[in-house]
């Protein structure tokens, strides 16, 4: 194994971070010697949370990994792969309506940084529904969110809902 392959990059908006995002790390950390988990700024997709809290949640929530690392970036998902000195590109597909973005991004990223493979796991049965923008949207209607996300995640959207800061 090479010493870009012993290291994988799983990006993503994680806004916020679930219990899914930590269940495929879980089982993606002990497969590499450094995985980095990439928070992604997407200021496009006008994330709920500041980068800075949704990197220090994950970091929270992924902590007991002693050989995963949260970093938030802002730049070409290619370029911080590269930056990052990553081999392996992660990603999770919950379902097929998952697959067809996925596999273009995929082929875009390998035209990219052709060095870099991209590698696809599926969720855990239990995880496979969730993502964060129904998280989002529960918490904003008021419902509990409590067994979809960590706890910090889950006490931080409640904070946001009442106006407090986190």
């Amino acid at each position: 194994m090479s010493v870009a392959t012993r290291t994988a990059v799983y990006p993503g908006t994680f806004d916020p971070i679930t219990n899914g995002h930590v269940d495929l790390v879980s089982r993606a950390a002990p497969l590499f010697e450094r995985l980095v988990v990439g928070v992604a700024a997407s200021p496009s997709k006008g994330p709920a949370l500041p980068l800075e809290l949704r990197v220090a949640l994950a970091e929270q929530a992924l902590a007991k990994h002693a050989n995963v690392e949260v970093v938030g970036f802002d730049s070409l998902l290619a370029h911080f792969v590269r930056d990052m000195g990553a081999g392996v590109l992660l990603r999770g597909l919950r379902a097929v309506s998952d697959f067809e973005y996925e596999f273009q991004m995929a082929s875009m990223n390998r035209h990219l940084i052709p060095e870099v493979e991209t590698l696809f796991l599926t969720p855990a049965e239990q995880y496979g529904f969730i993502s964060s923008s129904l998280v989002r949207e529960i918490s904003r209607l008021g419902g509990d969110v409590s067994g979809f996300v960590p706890a910090a995640v889950a006490a931080a959207l409640e904070a946001r809902k009442r106006g407090g800061s986190t």
